[in-house]
């Protein structure tokens, strides 16, 4: 193997550090990231095993060998980062993620965090969402632990990961891991010791966005990496797979490296065969926004817990599946804590809710307590709750569970249902949407409309010259399409602005330009930065030029929008020049 080697690099805390590591071997390159108190000269077997056909980097974790310290209040994202510095010195733009213990914890990290650098995970003896009693024993061993001041007592690890007595076959074995714990840096270890104690629930929540074909693998007799934490993490992660090695314990890259190193070659191999066939990672963010651009209904799925006490979410997620029998579905993220409670339930409402109730969308939204108690409901048919006064009503008996990625899939047979004369509350882009006010006001303007638009972009508004050396709206006769001569959207492009329109603003009566006239005003953005010039002025948010800004109505509504903005919840004005009222409009919690 190479002589070892160090990159230093900048933290996200904007503190200067180095990274120590060795490399092996030329390929596909693999990143090895050792557990806690070893260093990268552990992965002895599995270097010497993928050198063939592979660029090996063995690094030495954050405040392990030659390697910096890593801060005090250090995350799983400090250490992430120090690989990705390995990587980037190097400029290696995609490798195989292996880490074993703490290190399969940043491994994962650094999957999550950087789906595009890494070719896939695998995750040896990784610790996941450990019980009680596993939690006291580790955090007995931090406070034995202390400040790192102490050199810590290392048999009852090599008790723990070898067997005790050790085996006469892993004597050898077992004497070098003692000796490279031996060198480990008190302080160093204490504190990655501690964030491993505290971080067994720490991808919880994001497993679900794993992007990557991950392997969590473990031994059959490892106590503390157990068989149940690895075949729940691939359960939850999209392309997750679990493997657990027969009669291997927790250093089972050393106690059995032949099955350990087969298991390795042979995922990696996989996934760089089905790499080239498959689509490139989807952004999970841009992923949901473009999702938003659908606009749907909100619901409030219900049912009663087993002791009788109601339990709902809001969902979107809700469709009709078949008309005989009558069946519907609606979509339970995995993740959620709810989700035991439906996936078992015999019943279940969906209320779609009713374009006043966006406050009962936020409620069950939130995690407040006791969300039922803040509004009437009602059992239905089938014994699930239902909410009064929902535009309309299912309640269901459970058909199937479907299993759907990071979701489950409820599909109801509906047991009665009920409608009122009421407008439905939309959803789309984030924010909630009520169908009344837009068709009202459009279809009262009589063709006598002038439509606008708050346009904003990196914290400025969009203004042009009104011709009498004041500011306003850019704004025409109509909202129109691209290529229409008297369009809102065709004068914007001829401005050479590139502009997304969002929901309406503001709508009230011009009595300026004569009875019935109507101005209707939409929020937006600009798609690209805009080149000031021919009549525009950028103004920023926190410095509008009020002094050039004539119309009081016009002013009266910038300020509206900053303070609206500011507070992430609008509405919609309606009225006139001078009075009126603003109809909520407000984003999901």
């Amino acid at each position: 193997m190479s002589e070892q080697q160090r990159v230093g690099y900048r933290d996200r805390d904007g503190n200067d550090g180095s990274i120590a590591y060795r490399r092996a071997g030329r390929g596909t390159p693999v990143v090895l990231i050792h557990g806690v108190g070893l260093q990268g000269a552990i992965w002895q077997p599995q270097i010497a095993a993928l050198q063939a056909d592979h660029d090996v980097i063995a690094v030495d974790m954050l405040g392990h060998g030659r390697s910096d310290l890593p801060p005090a209040n250090a995350t799983l994202g400090h250490y992430a980062d120090a690989v990705l510095a390995v990587l980037d010195a190097r400029k290696i733009a995609r490798a195989h993620v292996v880490g074993h213990s703490m290190g399969a914890l940043v491994a994962i990290e650094f999957a999550l965090a950087h789906p595009d650098r890494a070719l896939s995970l695998i995750a040896l003896n990784a610790v996941f969402c450990r019980t009680p009693e596993e939690r006291a024993a580790i955090e007995a061993r931090v406070a034995a632990l202390g400040d790192g001041s102490a050199a810590p007592d290392w048999t009852g690890a090599i008790g723990r990961w070898f067997g005790e007595p050790v085996p006469a076959s892993l004597r050898d074995t077992a004497a070098h891991t003692r000796a490279l714990l031996a060198e480990a840096d008190p302080v160093g270890y204490a504190r990655t010791y501690g964030l491993f104690a505290r971080s067994d629930a720490e991808h919880r929540e994001r497993l679900s966005q794993l992007a990557v074909p991950a392997l969590f693998i473990t031994g059959e007799h490892d106590p503390n990496s157990s068989p149940a934490m690895s075949e729940a993490m691939a359960r939850i992660a999209p392309r997750g797979r679990a493997l657990i090695l027969s009669g291997a314990r927790h250093m089972m890259a050393l106690t059995d490296p032949g099955p350990t190193n087969d298991a390795l070659k042979s995922f990696m191999s996989q996934a760089e065969r089905t790499k080239s066939s498959e689509p490139a990672p989807i952004d999970a963010r841009a992923f949901r926004r473009a999702l938003g651009s659908f606009l749907t209904g909100v619901t409030v799925v219900a049912t009663l817990q087993e002791d009788g006490s109601p339990r709902g979410f809001t969902a979107n997620s809700f469709t009709s599946v078949s008309l005989d029998p009558p069946l519907v579905l609606v979509c339970i993220a995995k993740t959620a804590s709810s989700c035991p409670v439906f996936t078992a339930a015999p019943h279940f409402s969906v209320n779609i809710l009713a374009e006043h109730q966006a406050s009962v969308s936020m409620l069950f939204a939130s995690k407040a307590a006791d969300k039922f108690a803040q509004g009437a409901w009602r059992r239905g048919p089938a014994g699930s709750p239902i909410i009064d006064g929902v535009a309309a009503w299912f309640d269901c008996y459970r058909h199937d569970v479907v299993d759907a990625g990071d979701h489950v899939i409820l599909i109801g047979r509906v047991a009665g249902f009920e409608e009122r004369p009421a407008n439905p509350l939309g959803y789309c882009k984030g924010a909630h949407v009520t169908f009344g006010l837009q068709i009202d006001a459009l279809a009262s303007s009589g063709g006598r409309t002038m439509v606008g638009a708050i346009l904003e972009h990196d914290g400025e508004i969009v203004l042009v010259e009104d011709g009498k050396g004041g500011l306003d709206l850019p704004k025409s006769p109509a909202l129109g399409g691209v290529t229409e001569a008297d369009g809102l959207i065709g004068y914007l492009r001829r401005l050479g602005l590139d502009a997304e329109l969002g929901f309406l603003f503001s709508v009230f009566e011009d009595r300026e330009r004569g009875a019935g006239a109507m101005s209707i005003v939409y929020r937006g953005n600009l798609r690209t930065a805009p080149q000031q010039g021919a009549g525009i002025t950028l103004a920023s948010i926190d410095d509008i030029p009020w002094h050039r800004i004539r119309d009081g109505a016009l002013s009266a509504m910038l300020h509206r929008y900053i303070e609206e903005r500011q507070q992430d919840v609008f509405g919609i004005y309606v009225g006139d020049a001078e009075r009126g009222t603003v109809q909520s409009l407000a984003r999901s919690a």
